[in-house]
């Protein structure tokens, strides 16, 4: 496998990206820039949120970090009194000995880190983390001077880039090549070669040679007060050291303030892509900080998030790998809401390496027509020898993962109404991950088909497990959406029922939930697949004594518990309770027996760096501004009663509209929506009174009112606005004023 840069597969210059995850030929540019002075409500509310160290951070969980899908950095303390550590990886870097297990063979690798020494001991730093264009300022003081600096990760080159002025000593350390799992560690496990130290036309490097070819180099120089650093992989290739000498060869022969204006560029159209403010500033910075960390986190032509994102947490610790028995499918709804498909690596991941989900399946049981996905896996959806679970079979977890992430896939189709999504990677993919389920269920006395014992993810064994019960429902009724099939239709029609009892919906027939379970999957059904919903009045005593056990017993919950939790009260109309959930996380409270989310809003949980987590909570922001499921738009649908203002601009909703409203005084004031593929507009506008209905023009539209919600005929590029009776009003967006004081995230 020959590694391709990030600059051929699709982003040139950094300034235009896909329409959707698709798109890697024709790049269509990100909205018009805003003016770079004066008032801009989205420069300045991303400012707003920046993050801000008065004091030396000491690891992963308090420092500053950087990045673009690829390489990433992280900054904090050093080994001596006048050092600071620039902890260097690359989402790509990765062992290639498949013949153990993913998180062992194919384990992402430690790389080494960066060292900036001062001439003395530090006593101080003010740093600022500027989110609005993806840099690290500020000055460090020591006994000796001070010195001021400027950092980026640059969007379009992956190459980490510096000015400083002071007297300073650049340095790099490399560590180890070897996985940091002890975790069903071999007996026979060897680390990679050591390093190779050398220069070449000026430019310092460390070469790591792989066992299993290839390998990765780190490049670096200083040249008149600016510094470059770059990290190249390949393999089976053998070109990883000279790749990453031309790489810094090349940022350092163009000026910094060339390459600063186009990472910025980049960066400032993507915050400008959407927008959302509401008057606790603790959450609306957490909100836009979730933004910044998935933009520097993943994108289309990047890998899909690992446990660690490209960051490496320099203990390393166990997860090493891509784990998908929930951790990247609650990742990734987030760019959908946002506005950001460009950033869905799992669409496009599961189209590229699509040949390896076969390889995920048992030898027994690949027919040439199933799939799976098995954990933890590689970024090119290898498992090594591994395989999913059979039903039935001892062990037999992992079977419900593919389907789970063929969700996300639907999710990023249904936002952009993008028939490609459907055609080249929903429905082939999606009808081989339930062929393999439907080989294994079961007619039973009763008629009605059964699975056998499947693993609820980290809880338990069952029969019919909710769980996967809940995943093969919703593949057949999307198949069946798309086009009519007999087999799927009977699959349908006779699959089990879920267990219930009197505390409501069970982890499966034969197991109910008896104590703390942090995983929500017997809970799939109603979040966030939502076969069953608020909407639907004969559900909802089923759907709250479901939901309302699960959160009464937290003792071994994960901080994705509270996202999930917080999600799942606004879709059951209960703000109050959605946003105190959220804010338990937010407030870093402790989780669970041993997690925390960290003072830079990475979380970590025992030892361990997750990133799902903050993600999910973001996510549950999203949940409280718009939601669209069933067909229909809701706008403000769960917002506490202590947000009398709120702002939105441009969230997308399935149907692929983008949707702008307003709040004050705690009602709505307004709405407008923008359909981009002409799908049915039914709008739930929460607006109080008489309405009036136009185009983008002032023209009246017609509109036919439908219970409490309204069906608006829009062409595909159309317009309406939604405001009460009279009003002509000011649809720009805002930021809404705080309503209590909240320090930023850092170390302030």
């Amino acid at each position: 496998m020959t590694e391709l840069s990030r600059r051929t597969f699709l982003y040139g210059t950094g300034a235009a990206v896909g329409a959707s995850a698709l798109s890697t030929g024709t790049a269509v540019a990100f909205p018009t820039l805003p003016e770079t002075s004066g008032h801009n409500v989205h420069r300045d509310i991303v400012r707003d949120a920046r993050m801000e160290w008065r004091r030396l951070p000491q690891n992963w969980g308090d420092s500053p970090f950087l990045a673009n899908g690829f390489l990433g950095v992280q900054v904090y303390a050093g080994r001596t009194p006048n050092e600071l550590k620039l902890m260097l990886s690359h989402s790509e870097v990765q062992d290639q000995r498949e013949h153990w297990e993913a998180a062992i063979g194919l384990s992402r690798l430690p790389i080494g880190y960066l060292t900036l020494a001062f001439a003395g001991a530090i006593t101080a730093v003010d740093w600022t983390l500027d989110l609005w264009n993806a840099e690290l300022t500020g000055t460090v003081t020591t006994t000796q001077g001070s010195a001021g600096f400027t950092m980026l990760v640059h969007n379009a080159r992956s190459t980490f880039l510096a000015t400083v002025k002071g007297d300073v000593t650049w340095g790099f350390q490399p560590l180890e090549s070897a996985t940091t799992r002890q975790i069903r560690r071999p007996a026979n496990y060897t680390a990679n070669p050591a390093p190779t130290l050398g220069t070449a036309n000026g430019v310092s490097y460390a070469a790591q040679p792989l066992l299993a070819g290839g390998g990765y180099t780190t490049a670096w120089q200083t040249r008149d007060g600016r510094f470059a650093a770059h990290v190249t992989y390949t393999h089976p290739a053998e070109t990883h050291t000279s790749d990453a000498i031309r790489e810094v060869r090349q940022a350092l022969a163009i000026p910094f303030e060339v390459l600063a204006t186009q990472h910025r560029r980049w960066w400032n159209a993507y915050y400008s892509k959407s927008l959302v403010s509401v008057p606790d500033k603790l959450v609306q910075r957490f909100y836009w900080l979730q933004l910044y960390k998935m933009a520097a986190a993943t994108r289309a032509d990047a890998p899909v998030v690992t446990e660690w994102g490209p960051w490496f947490p320099e203990q390393g610790n166990s997860w090493t790998a891509v784990w998908w028995n929930l951790n990247v499918q609650i990742s990734y709804p987030l760019v959908n809401g946002s506005n950001h498909h460009e950033l869905d690596a799992v669409t496009t991941t599961l189209k590229r390496f699509e040949h390896n989900l076969e390889l995920n399946v048992n030898p027994a049981y690949r027919d040439g027509n199933s799939y799976a996905i098995c954990h933890p896996g590689d970024r090119t959806l290898r498992s090594g020898p591994r395989y999913c679970g059979v039903p039935g079979v001892a062990p037999n977890d992992h079977t419900g993962n593919l389907l789970w992430a063929c969700h996300n896939v639907w999710l990023g189709y249904r936002h952009t109404m993008d028939q490609r999504i459907l055609s080249d990677v929903l429905v082939p993919i999606l009808t081989k991950a339930v062929n393999y389920y439907a080989r294994f269920l079961v007619e039973g006395t009763d008629g009605k088909l059964h699975l056998p014992e499947t693993r609820s993810p980290e809880y338990a064994n069952s029969v019919d497990t909710t769980y996967d019960l809940s995943l093969i429902r919703w593949g057949v009724k999307t198949l069946l959406s798309i086009e009519e099939n007999p087999r799927w239709r009977d699959v349908l029609t006779r699959l089990t029922p879920y267990a219930q009892d009197a505390s409501g919906v069970r982890i499966g027939r034969d197991k109910a939930l008896e104590d703390s379970h942090r995983h929500f999957s017997h809970l799939l059904w109603f979040y966030p697949l939502r076969e069953m919903t608020w909407d639907m009045p004969e559900h909802r005593a089923l759907i709250t004594r479901t939901v309302d056990l699960w959160t009464s017993r937290r003792e071994l919950w994960a901080g994705y518990s509270y996202g999930a939790a917080s999600a799942m009260y606004s879709a059951m109309k209960r703000p109050e309770d959605a946003l105190s959930f959220l804010r338990y996380f937010l407030e870093r409270k402790q989780v669970g027996t041993n997690a925390v989310l960290t003072e830079n809003s990475f979380y970590r949980e025992g030892g361990n760096l997750a990133i799902e987590s903050p993600l999910m909570s973001g996510q549950a922001v999203l949940e409280m501004m718009v939601q669209s499921h069933n067909d229909v738009v809701r706008v403000f649908p769960s917002v506490s009663s202590t947000w009398a203002d709120a702002s939105i601009s441009s969230l997308r909703t399935q149907g692929a509209f983008l949707v702008d409203a307003s709040r004050s005084g705690g009602r709505t004031d307004w709405v407008r929506v923008h359909s981009e593929a002409g799908a049915p507009l039914v709008l739930e506008h929460g607006i109080t009174g008489d309405i009036d209905v136009r185009d983008d023009r002032g023209r009246r539209l017609d509109y036919k009112t439908r219970g409490s919600a309204i069906e608006i005929p829009l062409r595909r590029g159309q317009t309406a606005v939604v405001a009460r009776r009279g009003t002509r009003p000011d649809v720009s967006a805002r930021d809404v004023a705080a309503n209590g004081s909240s320090s930023r995230w850092g170390l302030p």
